[in-house]
C-alpha cells in the first residue's frame, strides 16, 4: 500500500482487468486506473480509514451465553482497543461454533445475544466493524486455500483439539480438527496485525504466522503480514467459581460455576457468596513479586482464592498488591461482599443494556448486516488478489 497526500492506493499486480469487475461496489472508478509501472487503484471507498493504522481482529463463539470470563478476558479489552490507535474488527464466529453440534433453532438467537453483549459493553459499530462470520464468505473461501497450505503435523500439535476431543477423537468432526486453518483465514483475510487472545489461544496465533509465512514463501510473494498475539495482563483467564483449576465456561453444567452477563444483582451476589474458597485468611502484598505477578506455586496452593482476587483486581483496575494490602489478614466473609458489590456495580448496567438490546432483535440484525458490508469492502479485494496469486481463473 502506498500513500500520497490524501490519496490511498492498493496495488494489485497484473490483475487490473479482473479487479475492475469487482471494485465498483467498493467505490472504485474505472478512471482511477493508472498504468505507470505497477497498476494501481485509488482507494476511495468509505472504509478507507481502515487502511491507515494497524488492524485488530478477534472473534467470539456464539455457542451459549456470555460469561464474566468472556467479558474480562476479551470483550472489555476490545472496547478499550477501539479508542486506541487501532482499527478494530470484531466477529461472532458462528462457523467455528458448528464444529460441535449447535441447535439450529438456538444458534441465531445466541449470535444476537453475543452481539448484544459486545454493544452493551461499549463496542461502537460506528467505530469498530461488528459482524457475524457466516455473512462474509471470504472467510470460508480463504480457509480452503489455507487448508492446502497448512501441514498435518502442525494441526496435530494443537493442544486445544486434544483437550476438546478427549478420548473420542475418532468421533469428532473434521471441522473441529481443521478449525485453526479457518482461524488463520479469519485474521489473514483482513491483513490484521494484532490478535487479542488469551494464553490458551497463543499457540493458534503462532500457527497463523506459520501458515501466512508458508503461503508467502510458496508463492514467492510478500502478501500476508504476520499477525502478533496481543496478550493482556490481569484476569485474562477467569476460572470456575466451583473449581479454581478449570476455566469458567458457558458449557459447564453448573450455573453456580460462572457469572453470566445477563445475571441480575441478586444472582451475581449469590454466586459470589457461594463461590468455593478455603478457610485461610488472605495473604499480604509480600506474595507479589517485583514483576507484579504471583508465583505459580503460591497460586496453585490456593487456586479458588486467587481466582477471586484476580477477578477483583481486573474489575477494579487495581494491582494485586494494593488489594492484598487492603484485605490482608481478612477472611472471605469480608472479601466476598466487597467483590459482589464491585461486580454488581461494573456489570449491572451492561446486563440491563443487554436485555434492552435483546428485546429488539431487528436492531441487532441491522448492526450485523451493516458490519458485514463494511467487512466485505476489505475482504473482497484481498481475496481477489489471493485468487490471482494462487492461479485461479476469474469466473
Amino acid at each position: 500500500m502506498k500513500e500520497g497526500g490524501n490519496s490511498r492506493f492498493i496495488f494489485l499486480g497484473r490483475s487490473h482487468c479482473a479487479a475492475l469487475t469487482v471494485f465498483p461496489a467498493l467505490g472504485l472508478r474505472k478512471d482511477d486506473l493508472c498504468n505507470r509501472g505497477r497498476r494501481r487503484f485509488r482507494w476511495s471507498c468509505p472504509i478507507r480509514k481502515f487502511m491507515t493504522r494497524e488492524r485488530v481482529f478477534s472473534g467470539i463463539q456464539p455457542s451459549g451465553g456470555v460469561t464474566l470470563g468472556n467479558y474480562l478476558g476479551a470483550i472489555r479489552n476490545w472496547e478499550r482497543l477501539q479508542h486506541q490507535n487501532y482499527d478494530c474488527i470484531y466477529c461472532m464466529v458462528d462457523l467455528h461454533a458448528i464444529t460441535v453440534w449447535q441447535d439450529p433453532k438456538l444458534l441465531a438467537d445466541q449470535t444476537r445475544q453475543v452481539t448484544a453483549a459486545l454493544l452493551a459493553s461499549g463496542i461502537d459499530p460506528n467505530i469498530s466493524i461488528v459482524f457475524h462470520q457466516s455473512a462474509v464468505p471470504e472467510h470460508a473461501q480463504l480457509a480452503w486455500i489455507l487448508n492446502c497450505v497448512a501441514r498435518l503435523g502442525w494441526l496435530n500439535r494443537m493442544t486445544q483439539f486434544k483437550e476438546k476431543a478427549g478420548k473420542d477423537r475418532e468421533k469428532v468432526s473434521l471441522g473441529l480438527y481443521a478449525y485453526p486453518a479457518l482461524q488463520a483465514a479469519d485474521v489473514l483475510i483482513y491483513h490484521a496485525h494484532q490478535v487479542p487472545v488469551g494464553e490458551d489461544q497463543k499457540q493458534h496465533v503462532e500457527l497463523m504466522r506459520d501458515i501466512g509465512q508458508k503461503f508467502n514463501h510458496d508463492f514467492g510473494v510478500d502478501f500476508f503480514p504476520l499477525p502478533n498475539a496481543m496478550i493482556f495482563g490481569g484476569s485474562t483467564r477467569v476460572m470456575s467459581l466451583r473449581d479454581g483449576r478449570k476455566k469458567m465456561s458457558k458449557s459447564d453444567p453448573s450455573e453456580m460455576s460462572r457469572i453470566n452477563m445477563t445475571d441480575d444483582a441478586d444472582a451475581i451476589a449469590q454466586k459470589i457468596r457461594k463461590a468455593k474458597t478455603d478457610a485461610a485468611t488472605l495473604p499480604g502484598p509480600e506474595v507479589v513479586g517485583d514483576d507484579g505477578k504471583i508465583s505459580t506455586e503460591i497460586e496453585e496452593a490456593r487456586p479458588e482464592a486467587f481466582n477471586l482476587l484476580r477477578i477483583y483486581s481486573t474489575l477494579s483496575d487495581r494491582s494485586m498488591a494494593s488489594i492484598l494490602a487492603e484485605f490482608e489478614g481478612k477472611g472471605f466473609g469480608d472479601f466476598k461482599p466487597a467483590l459482589a458489590d464491585l461486580a454488581i456495580e461494573k456489570l449491572g448496567g451492561i446486563s440491563a443494556e443487554m436485555r434492552r438490546l435483546e428485546s429488539d432483535p431487528a436492531e441487532i440484525d441491522r448492526v450485523l448486516a451493516e458490519g458485514a458490508i463494511k467487512a466485505r469492502r476489505i475482504t473482497a479485494p484481498i481475496l481477489e488478489e489471493i485468487y490471482r496469486i494462487v492461479g485461479f481463473l476469474k469466473a
